[in-house]
């Protein structure tokens, strides 16, 4: 009783209450922050994880452009059911180069975490000019004018330079040869040697399905190598963390 009569007392105190409400959230807080200041990094290292090539860099954002996070997210939660359906959940390190990032808050369409690899550019060529004749269900707008939109990537290197700015580890290199990265990996005839090794893993458009270099080549790009850069066959997570 004599812990309810105190209690009444704070009650009763607005002051009193906001003080002592203050304090606890003080706590709260600092117990949050505080441990942050004593890590270098919050991101683990994943092997695989690496810059955007130029291409994909321009068909991301693109992507941001068109709104598609409007209705499709890129965070796959660790519950068994998203699991199930799109995959291994999403790794905080996947994220770590994208300014902004495209977790999402809704999903009208599919998560597209891991869509890479999982359908020919032809099919995303085909969705993205005509969703309904690929998934009959969608309500998604065409975006036929994608391929009928050249991109020359002539300012490409001013955006890989921007993106630097803010942590994005590129290099001189990799900044003097973004135009000819960018032209090559549309380009199936073209010498993708030094492509792939400033971008491994980097996909090289089929001459069957892509031809020449549009906004619709770039964001095919983008979208392919979405969850693809980390093998998650042998991806061990860091137990210390």
């Amino acid at each position: 009783m004599a812990f309810l009569d105190q209690h009444k007392k704070l009650e009763r105190n607005a002051s009193l209450l906001l003080g002592a409400s203050l304090f606890v959230v003080l706590i709260g807080g600092a117990v949050e922050i505080v441990p942050l200041f004593y890590l270098q990094n919050t991101i683990e290292h994943v092997e695989g994880v690496r810059p955007y090539s130029p291409l994909e860099l321009a068909g991301r954002n693109i992507y941001v452009r068109e709104g598609c996070y409007v209705c499709h997210s890129q965070m796959i939660r660790p519950m068994r059911d998203e699991v199930e359906r799109y995959g291994h959940y999403s790794l905080a390190a996947e994220s770590m180069y994208d300014h902004p990032f495209q977790w999402g808050s809704k999903r009208t369409g599919p998560d597209l975490a891991r869509v890479g690899g999982r359908y020919s550019d032809s099919w995303h060529v085909q969705h993205l000019t005509e969703p309904r004749s690929v998934v009959p269900e969608s309500i998604m707008p065409p975006y036929g004018f994608l391929e009928d939109t050249p991109i020359d990537g002539q300012y490409i290197a001013d955006a890989m330079a921007t993106n630097r700015e803010v942590g994005v580890p590129y290099t001189d290199e990799q900044i003097a040869s973004a135009q000819a990265d960018f032209l090559v990996q549309a380009d199936p005839e073209g010498d993708t040697d030094g492509l792939l090794e400033r971008y491994p893993g980097a996909h090289v458009a089929n001459a069957d399905e892509l031809q020449g270099v549009s906004e619709m080549d770039a964001l095919v790009a983008y979208l392919q190598v979405l969850g693809t850069m980390v093998d998650f066959s042998t991806f061990t997570p860091d137990a210390s963390r």
